[in-house]
């Protein structure tokens, strides 16, 4: 298969999805671990209120391990969603651990021929990435069907909209962490720390050089998150990046500590960091397109995103 020329952010623009039409149809997959199949349930209900019809693949409930099936199947039902002309949009059911199994199995021209809304958070950040640099595809760090039961109306009314109606939109924050006060633009992309670092030394593995990126964890301490940030930053990932935005870091310690730390490790970097964006692993996770223009304020607290 001819290979995919990888995408530059600063000069490439991306394939965007076409919005899902209102009453139209989510397909859900299972690209990492398996799930609870009761707050699927829930989350179908919440999707049917919405006006969405939604599919649940054959195959979609397999269990091998701690991974929702073999990663060749796991592979095959994003490939079949995406195939599918009945399906408008898809979902990730949860994220456990597996997206990055899939990597190298995944059809990127396939994808590329059927772009269409594809969202999720967590270990799935590992497709969000890879689906905009080697597909090319703007992508959407969202919730999954195993959070979005329990998810504010907030959080899913900003789903439904980059669902449904995909326009530029703000985003001002009442309280924000000020690490480093500037402007900055660049593509959005990013999303979880743990992940993004494990894809260094791949040949998957995201280079942010004019980008602004945002990063969010859950449940890693303080000198992790040191770890990681300083494996990330040796191996040349954050060369020429734009700006930084902090999601949450639920359950990582104690926060003045957790900002000193990235604070220190973008040192050698001269660009806005801001904290305090309602993105990630708490209530409200905010869904915020991979692949879109980021104007990063922190004059007015603001990230804006502007449609490509």
């Amino acid at each position: 298969m001819k290979s995919i020329k990888q995408m530059n952010p600063k000069t490439d623009q991306p394939i965007l999805p076409k919005p899902v039409p209102q009453g139209g149809t989510l397909g859900v997959v299972a690209p990492a671990g398996p799930f609870d199949a009761k707050a699927l349930k829930a989350a179908r209900d919440v999707l049917t209120k919405m006006g969405f019809c939604v599919v649940l693949p054959k195959g979609l409930f397999q269990k091998t391990r701690y991974l929702a099936g073999p990663d060749a199947h796991r592979a095959a039902l994003i490939h079949e969603m995406f195939a599918d002309e009945a399906i408008d949009g898809i979902l990730c059911a949860r994220g456990g651990y597996g997206s990055m199994r899939l990597l190298p199995l995944l059809d990127f021209h396939l994808i590329r021929k059927h772009p269409k809304p594809f969202v999720g958070f967590s270990d799935v950040t590992a497709l969000l990435n890879v689906l905009y640099f080697k597909g090319g595809l703007v992508t959407y760090h969202g919730p999954m069907m195993t959070t979005l039961a329990g998810a504010p109306l907030k959080t899913r009314k900003a789903l439904y909209s980059l669902l449904v109606e995909p326009k530029d939109f703000e985003i001002r924050l009442s309280r924000a962490s000020i690490l480093r006060p500037g402007k900055a633009q660049g593509v959005l992309l990013g999303g979880n720390l743990t992940t993004l670092c494990h894809l260094a030394g791949t040949p998957f593995a995201p280079r942010y050089d004019g980008a602004v990126l945002l990063v969010e964890d859950k449940g890693e301490p303080p000198y992790r998150i040191d770890r990681m940030l300083t494996q990330m930053e040796m191996a040349g990932l954050f060369e020429g990046i734009a700006g930084l935005v902090l999601g949450s870091f639920a359950d990582c310690g104690n926060r003045r500590i957790l900002l000193d730390i990235i604070r220190n490790c973008f040192e050698k970097y001269d660009i806005p960091i801001m904290g305090g964006l309602p993105v990630g692993h708490q209530k409200q996770n905010r869904t915020v397109p991979m692949g879109w223009r980021a104007h990063l304020d922190t004059d007015r607290n603001a990230l804006v995103l502007k449609r490509p």
